[in-house]
């Protein structure tokens, strides 16, 4: 979901056979390595990129990769934890009902790494000062960030540093930050200034949304805490830290507005190396508590944590990521730039969201910047939930609980449209609309739908029918009530649809009988209504006490049946589905004649002139026959990818995943492969030269898919799993694994053969080339089709 859009290049004839591709430059910047991002070379420019790149996080805290000691070049200093956020002070320009007035944004927090150290006079600033050996690396087996350099003073001292940093997995509020000091020429002092401050800005509104509740020492051993408080929301923050050193030292405690440290004079020793270690504990709480329970609290975890120590943590985060990688690993044999490239894309899902907590979602750009405001969009449902359906069931069904917790903020949200039932945000933290462009929040409904195709394909796969008759139902029927009261009867044909909406393409606005969301609504009923059915035997009890609590009526389901058996489609002789009524009739634009410097449109054209062609942002049509693959025929689908993928213009990061793995099932693979060429590198190697604003988590889980299901085949919308490998001419063949009703599955394919084993759990029946075969532990190896 990219409203304002992302940057896909303008596309040029591949002389590969006339294939299609974006052309678009990489920045060639981080070296490569199977398992680390290594960053040579101290370019400013780049900072901000790299800040992006080398942002940690373990869902429930998020810091980008920004020296603790601070610069003074251009730098975003960020800290972000799940669920706290602000509402915007800028005015409205508008006031009409349903259009939101006061959005919310996720609110860079505490820094928690707050740093300054001092050499004769002279202040560590990594913009001004003389340094030489700069070497910075993320290692994605532990999950530590480290970096190291050589510091030459204007006296013509050397200092090397080493600086470290991590967030546990585990032990979530705990951050460790780690700093070394080595005198290579030189023996003296240096001063180091440690703590922990809420004076932070936040970069969209660049003004300070904290207030200072309570600060100072919280035991004998010195350790020292301070509480923030958003000034709105009244949410809260507790942190304080425990500082270790490996030699003796001086301290003075240090206090200011909003920030509370420790002054340290260092003696150095010419090759020596002097050690400073900072465990940091930060403890949030989303609905306000009394700042005396929240002191008594967040001191207890810090006490606790400081007897684990340093190195033990390391080593618990290390036997946290062994256990990962044993199971999530992609393993891609012939192409270095996607082994690095998937593997990051990995540790950067598992570090956005692991399904710890159900009043967490998943934002665009994760906790790794403030572009989108840390909202999350409808992308969680169609491109997010797949990976963790197939990887951590329990994360999935969490994401679904957040969905369900913010049920009556959906339901409100209906009311502001004039609707009933439940309109769940175009953008949300906290489950209230966050959007204020209205052409988006009050036109476009994939995320209603998106959540219920997400419980569709939750309990499809899980068969979670506690979930489904409990939270499940509650929410498929509260969306389809929206759906059914938002939706209309045209006067000529007597059909039902959509009026004045907007689809997945959003180059086009305000249109009629949108097919995605016709056939998603449609969809919506229909699974609805079988589910009511289903509990009127299964569970005539639950279904009662359901019909009691929401006031519902068998009148009710009856009618969506009739909504669904008369929802209008437009589709051709020739099979092609009409995007939206009239959009035949648009008049024709040739995208590959757009000069390349028009590029974003957005910020080049004027607004309304993109939505006067048959121009397509990302895909609509070929997103719902993705999702439900099954219900399609194959010549359908080629028909309809045949006739719109050369009017997509890819201005989403979402778009040329979804097509790459459509272009793979239809045989297209040089295509599948033009089109993954971006995906797993896209914040890598910059291609949209947009990752200093953060990573692109959402495309991060499409390129997931990219590999499995585009490749590996998978569809998991049918009556079983289906595979059907291929390789792709630029590799030799790929390993990955998934989880299926407490199986774990292990899919090999080479340019010759797939092989495909159970490594755990009871053999099970799956569909791979189209024949339904039994694998158990020996497995099964089948030739690659020669015309894959």
């Amino acid at each position: 979901m990219d409203i304002l859009g992302s940057c896909f290049k303008k596309r040029t004839l591949n002389k590969n056979g006339g294939v299609y591709s974006m052309a678009k430059a990489a920045d060639d910047y981080f070296k490569l390595d199977p398992w680390k991002i290594i960053e040579e070379g101290f370019d400013p420019k780049y900072e901000r990129v790299s800040e992006s790149i080398f942002s940690l996080g373990n869902e429930y805290m998020g810091v980008r990769g920004y020296f603790e000691e601070g610069t003074s070049g251009d730098s975003l200093l960020g800290n972000y934890f799940n669920g706290i956020y602000e509402y915007s002070r800028k005015e409205a320009l508008s006031h009409y009902k349903g259009i939101v007035t006061k959005p919310h944004f996720m609110l860079n927090a505490v820094n928690w790494l707050d740093t300054s150290i001092q050499l004769d006079d002279e202040q560590l600033d990594m913009n001004t000062i003389q340094l030489k050996d700069f070497y910075r690396e993320l290692d994605l087996r532990t999950g530590r960030l480290t970096r190291s350099f050589i510091w030459i003073t204007q006296t013509g001292k050397q200092l090397k540093l080493t600086f470290e940093r991590f967030l546990h997995m585990e032990k979530s509020t705990n951050g460790y930050q780690r700093i070394s000091f080595e005198p290579l020429n030189f023996s003296g002092t240096i001063q180091v200034k440690l703590g922990v401050d809420f004076n932070t800005m936040h970069g969209e509104e660049p003004v300070s949304f904290w207030q200072e509740q309570k600060k100072g020492v919280l035991n004998k051993a010195g350790d020292l805490a301070i509480i923030g408080q958003t000034l709105t929301t009244k949410q809260q923050i507790f942190t304080g830290f425990h500082l270790t050193v490996n030699q003796e030292y001086q301290k003075q405690r240090i206090e200011s507005e909003k920030k509370i440290g420790y002054e340290l004079i260092l003696p150095l020793l010419e090759g020596k190396e002097a050690v400073v270690e900072k465990l940091v504990v930060n403890v949030i709480k989303k609905q306000e508590v009394r700042e005396e329970v929240l002191w008594s609290e967040g001191s207890t975890v810090l006490n606790e944590s400081v007897t684990s120590g340093y190195e033990q943590a390391q080593q618990e985060q290390k036997d946290y990521w062994s256990t990962i990688w044993d199971r999530f690993d992609i393993q891609i044999d012939g192409d270095d730039k996607n082994q690095q490239g998937i593997r990051f894309c990995i540790f950067q899902l598992q570090q956005t969201y692991h399904g710890q907590n159900p009043s967490n979602n998943i934002g665009a750009k994760g906790l790794t910047g403030e572009a989108y405001s840390g909202h999350a969009f409808w992308d969680t449902e169609t491109c997010c939930l797949p990976y963790y359906l197939f990887n951590n069931p329990k994360a999935a069904k969490n994401l679904l609980e957040f969905r369900y917790s913010t049920l009556d903020a959906a339901r409100r949200r209906a009311r502001d449209l004039d609707c009933i039932g439940a309109c769940y945000p175009i953008a949300t933290l906290n489950g209230e609309e966050a959007c204020d462009l209205w052409q988006h929040a009050s036109t476009q409904f994939q995320p209603s739908t998106g959540v219920a195709y997400g419980i569709w394909h939750y309990v499809h796969l899980t068969d979670d029918r506690a979930f489904l008759y409990g939270h499940g139902i509650e929410m498929l029927v509260e969306i389809a009530r929206f759906l059914e009261s938002r939706g209309d009867w045209s006067q000529l044909t007597k059909k039902f649809g959509f009026y004045g909406v907007m689809g997945p393409d959003e180059f086009q606005v305000m249109v009629n009988h949108n097919a995605y969301t016709n056939y998603m609504a449609q969809q919506t009923f229909e699974y609805t209504i079988k589910v009511l059915e289903k509990m009127s035997v299964d569970a005539p009890e639950q279904l009662g006490q359901l019909m009691d609590k929401i006031k519902l009526t068998e009148q009710e389901w009856q009618h969506w049946q009739k909504c669904a058996e008369e929802t209008l489609f437009f589709e051709r002789s020739d099979g092609v589905i009409e995007q939206h009524e009239g959009y035949f009739d648009l008049p024709h634009i040739d995208i590959d004649k757009i000069p390349i410097s028009d590029f974003p449109l957005y910020s080049h054209w004027s607004y309304d002139r993109i939505y006067r062609n048959d121009m397509i942002k990302q895909p609509d049509v070929l997103m719902f026959q993705f999702l439900y693959n099954q219900r399609f025929s194959k010549e359908s689908k080629q028909v309809n990818y045949a006739y719109y993928e050369p009017r997509t213009i890819h201005e989403s990061s979402l778009s040329p995943s979804i097509h790459s793995v459509l272009a793979a099932e239809l045989g297209r693979v040089d295509e599948a492969f033009d089109f993954f060429s971006f995906a797993t590198r896209m914040d890598l190697d910059n291609y949209n030269r947009n990752t200093n604003e953060g990573l692109h988590t959402t495309s991060i889980a499409a390129a997931w898919m990219n590999i499995v299901y585009g490749f590996g085949g998978l569809r998991s919308d049918g009556d079983q799993l289906m595979l059907h490998p291929v390789v792709p001419k630029q590799w030799k063949g790929y390993t990955f694994r998934i989880e299926y009703r407490k199986r774990i599955i292990e899919v090999m394919a080479s340019t010759e053969a797939a092989s495909i084993r159970v490594v755990s759990g009871e053999p099970l029946l799956l569909s791979v080339y189209g024949e339904e075969r039994l694998i158990d532990s020996e497995g099964i190896e089948l030739a690659v089709p020669a015309n894959q």
